[in-house]
């Protein structure tokens, strides 16, 4: 897996965690810059731990999965990546944002709560043979900082491309499953 596949998923796997710190952003009466650096922080750390989580996960049945690992890629991301659509068209209203407080243990909750797609993504790595170290640093330095401009985005423009960022998030993973298993089948 090369550099921008993985930038590509580090960005799909962020719009989640991008979307709440926009919701964040929008609940504050006034923009606070240490409330977005401990938003963005839980969201980073948690999206680049649960990859690790996954990728050991998966390490442990390398040898099972590889002769149809990118059957699994395509599968997982396929699924996660049509999970991101699918809740973003959907019209619901327990999404709205609510008053904005830095609340601990909701980040807490909000942040495994955004990680838990990286999980498969980090059996994808194992699969895929993909480097631990690089590729979970990328993920958690991109969710940082999307989640950091989340926030402020949110305080300053709304909710307006809450919705667009997550359907973004879920056809590039969308296309990378599709791109991993046309070059595992060897047609690209």
């Amino acid at each position: 897996m090369g550099i921008t596949e993985l930038l590509l998923i580090s960005v799909g796997l962020a719009m989640d965690a991008f979307s709440v710190s926009v919701c964040k952003g929008l609940s504050m009466k006034k923009l606070d810059l240490k409330g977005g650096v401990i938003t963005a922080l839980f969201f980073g750390v948690f999206q680049a731990l649960m990859p690790m989580i996954g990728f050991f996960l998966g390490s442990r049945f390398a040898d099972v999965i590889s002769s149809f690992s990118h059957w699994l890629s395509f599968g997982l991301l396929a699924v996660i990546g049509g999970k991101m659509v699918i809740e973003a068209v959907r019209e619901n209203n327990d999404g709205e944002c609510k008053e904005y407080s830095l609340d601990i243990k909701e980040l807490f909750v909000l942040a495994v709560a955004t990680s838990i797609d990286a999980l498969a993504v980090g059996i994808v790595f194992a699969a895929e043979g993909t480097p631990l170290v690089f590729s979970v640093t990328v993920i958690g330095v991109v969710t940082f900082l999307l989640s950091f401009a989340g926030v402020f985005i949110g305080h300053r423009f709304g909710s307006k491309y809450e919705k667009k960022a997550e359907i973004a998030g879920g056809v590039i993973l969308i296309l990378i499953g599709v791109k991993l298993l046309l070059e595992g089948l060897g047609v690209i």
